[in-house]
């Protein structure tokens, strides 16, 4: 199976309301610090997820595993809302509901990629490393970023 568009579209929906969360909402208000620490453990928490996908050979007594993790994953990231109850605008929580919405698919579409890896498919785990590979420089850049560059500023 190649990666069909039906289930690259999620990643790339997500990612691109990630970069408008990121570099339009997030910059214009500024992060305080349970942001500045618990967004790169976000991140943390899809990276788990897909390097389960990527690195643990499939097998139907492994899905619980990765279940789990999604699920973690999916309540993980609601904490920052008593936070973002205060800070955000309702174009930003707009902008947090699709990104809620999205994670689940995004992580299903992930398994389903997964499930799909012991028949051969070159271009599924392409297109998870290289999914991958995106989401640990985007950790990367809000641990930088915010928790020292940022920091630094006046």
């Amino acid at each position: 199976m190649m990666v069909h568009g039906w289930l690259a579209a999620p990643f790339l929906i997500q990612g691109a309301a990630m970069l408008v969360d990121e570099f339009w909402f997030h910059r214009r208000r500024g992060l305080g610090r349970w942001e500045r620490v618990g967004h790169p453990l976000d991140t943390l928490t899809v990276l788990l997820c897909y390097a389960i996908a990527l690195f643990v050979p499939y097998s139907p007594d492994r899905l619980p595993w990765y279940a789990g993790c999604a699920i973690f994953s999916m309540l993980f990231v609601t904490k920052d809302e008593f936070v973002h109850a205060k800070a955000c605008s309702a174009e930003e929580h707009w902008l947090h509901a699709l990104l809620f919405g999205l994670h689940p698919v995004t992580l299903a579409a992930a398994a389903l990629i997964w499930m799909d890896l012991p028949s051969g498919a070159a271009a599924g785990r392409g297109f998870l490393a290289g999914t991958f590979a995106l989401v640990m420089g985007f950790g990367l850049y809000q641990v930088l970023y915010w928790n020292f560059w940022k920091a630094r500023q006046p």
